[in-house]
């Protein structure tokens, strides 16, 4: 006998969806042109441009809409690293602040950030690291996963000895990424091992699948339409 396990909303791994799936549900907003507003929470960045890397990518976020995020962050309250401040309703702009680092990011490199969207969603402090958590696992989102560095900030004088991120080698143009030391590989050696990363992705593989039969279905209805009008 099968003894099936019963389902529990409030398991911690089924409230952190219930997280992550309203992030989902958000209407995506340009990233260039978001609006000032209040909180702390998720949020997912998507591309839609032409940067020859990530045109699988794009692709899939052109043909479905915004589906499959290239980076997934947070953004917790001020002293919230520190484990304080997170039981209070001090207001915070903590989220906001957050997309617009991303923003100034994406246009200090040749990125066009008109291609970039964005959903993000305020949430109760206490389920933001775990909403995060479950939509990395979600979509292993190719800024998060294996092209590091896009979210990192300016480590500060002194500390420069590290390597440059692999993002910045790929997308030059922040200042204090040139003052790290080098990376062995190059612009163009990063540029096709994303390529052949996004190849062997799940959640791409998965969505191009979900492309190609919404093409074919759509190619069939207009078959049939044309015998109909015949």
């Amino acid at each position: 006998m099968h003894d099936e396990k019963p389902y529990n909303p409030l398991e911690k791994v089924n409230l952190g969806k219930s997280v992550a799936d309203a992030l989902l549900s958000k209407a995506p907003r340009k990233l260039k042109t978001l609006e000032n507003f209040h909180g702390a929470g998720i949020y997912a960045i998507y591309y839609q441009g032409d940067f020859p890397a990530y045109q699988k990518l794009s692709h899939i976020n052109t043909a479905q809409g915004p589906s499959i995020p290239i980076y997934v962050g947070k953004a917790i309250p001020e002293g919230g690293r520190k484990g304080v401040g997170q039981l209070t309703d001090k207001p915070t702009r903590t989220l906001y602040r957050r997309l617009v680092e991303h923003s100034e990011s994406i246009q200090c490199t040749s990125l066009k950030i008109n291609d970039f969207t964005c959903r993000y969603l305020v949430v109760d402090d206490i389920w933001i690291p775990l909403g995060e958590s479950l939509l990395i696992a979600r979509f292993s989102p190719l800024w998060n996963v294996f092209l590091d560095g896009f979210g990192n900030h300016d480590p500060g004088k002194g500390r420069y000895q590290g390597l440059a991120p692999k993002w910045d080698v790929l997308h030059p143009g922040r200042a204090w990424a040139e003052k790290c030391q080098k990376r062995p590989e190059t612009q163009a050696q990063i540029a096709l091992e994303t390529q052949s990363w996004l190849d062997q992705s799940p959640s791409l593989m998965q969505s191009r699948f979900e492309v190609n039969e919404a093409v074919a279905q759509y190619q069939v209805r207009q078959s049939v339409e044309l015998l109909i009008k015949k």
